[in-house]
């Protein structure tokens, strides 16, 4: 153990413990070394070093030992290759950490520092790359966590959790995310069961008779029968405007025919008030939707500089 401390700090300067060494199963690691073999030596196939290498580096980074020592070998020996006494070192000590007893002796032998390859360099600006993505991919997934779940600080009344408890349930039934029925309550109604407009718009989320016709509320001063009404409206607008928030909630608020009328959020003071008031406790401007539901707004069918 104690003669292999230089090549573990070899590897561990080198970077060399990369995620492939789980990427591979036995056959496969197998597989590649023997047509590395063929490729070297010519057998059955023209000879061509190059492709070999890259065959040997490939089962090397996937645990195989023999693959790695034939590398440091071709590199001490300049098998059609030129000589490279630090890219040897380099593979006898991969060879060497995978068992191999000879690869110690010849990475000893050697007595130079081990260069990097070509390869595997290649190989963890390939796995850096991936693990930048899934970070940023993390990083924005909690932060659409975090926004979507920012309304919760303002939930801070006894009957705001009442009514907030029939939402958490009904919810997941209606593709909604909570959050954003909790902003278009809050707007229309401010939690008020018994609301009504000067338009004739009632309860929670201030159905007119003619939506809660069309989504069959009998009851809409009935706290779970306006939310069911009122988020079956939303459900469809997010369908109608394919997930766009904006557009979806404007139209609750102004009715999707405005908003395909003027190409957009409608140029009312009121309801671009009402998009702002929305967005600051529901701040994602997309949401999932049931495509299955209707088909889209003939606005986003036009070119996007059109829209506004």
């Amino acid at each position: 153990m104690n003669a292999l401390m230089p090549l573990r700090r070899v590897l561990l300067a080198l970077s060399l413990l990369t995620g492939m060494a789980q990427a591979a199963d036995v056959a496969q690691r197998q597989a590649w070394r023997e047509q590395a073999i063929a490729l070297e030596h010519g057998e059955g196939v023209p000879r061509d070093t190059v492709a070999a290498m890259g065959l040997y580096c490939q089962a090397a980074l996937a645990g195989d030992a023999v693959s790695a020592y034939n590398l440091g070998w071709i590199h001490a020996n300049g098998r059609g290759v030129p000589r490279s006494d630090g890219l040897a070192a380099h593979w006898f000590a991969r060879a060497a950490l995978l068992g191999d007893d000879k690869a110690e002796a010849m990475f000893k032998r050697l007595g130079v520092p081990a260069d990097k390859p070509d390869c595997v360099r290649e190989v963890e600006e390939r796995e850096a790359r991936v693990a930048a993505a899934q970070a940023e991919e993390k990083r924005l997934a909690d932060e659409k966590r975090a926004m979507a779940s920012a309304y919760r600080a303002h939930v801070d009344t006894a009957e705001q959790q009442r009514i907030m408890k029939i939402v958490y349930k009904l919810a997941p039934r209606y593709g909604l995310e909570p959050g954003l029925v909790y902003a278009v309550i809050r707007a229309e109604s401010n939690f008020n069961v018994h609301a009504v407009s000067d338009k004739n718009a009632q309860g929670l989320m201030q159905l007119i008779p003619e939506t809660a016709a069309r989504f069959a509320v009998s009851k809409p001063f009935d706290a779970e029968q306006n939310i069911r009404g009122g988020m079956s409206y939303l459900r469809w607008l997010l369908s109608y405007f394919r997930g766009q928030v904006p557009l979806a909630v404007a139209a609750y608020n102004a009715g999707e025919g405005a908003v395909d009328r003027h190409g957009g959020i409608p140029p009312f003071a009121e309801t671009r008030d009402y998009v702002r008031r929305i967005q600051r406790f529901y701040a994602l401007t997309e949401h999932p939707f049931d495509a299955a539901l209707t088909p889209p707004s003939p606005l986003l069918l036009q070119p996007v500089s059109a829209q506004r």
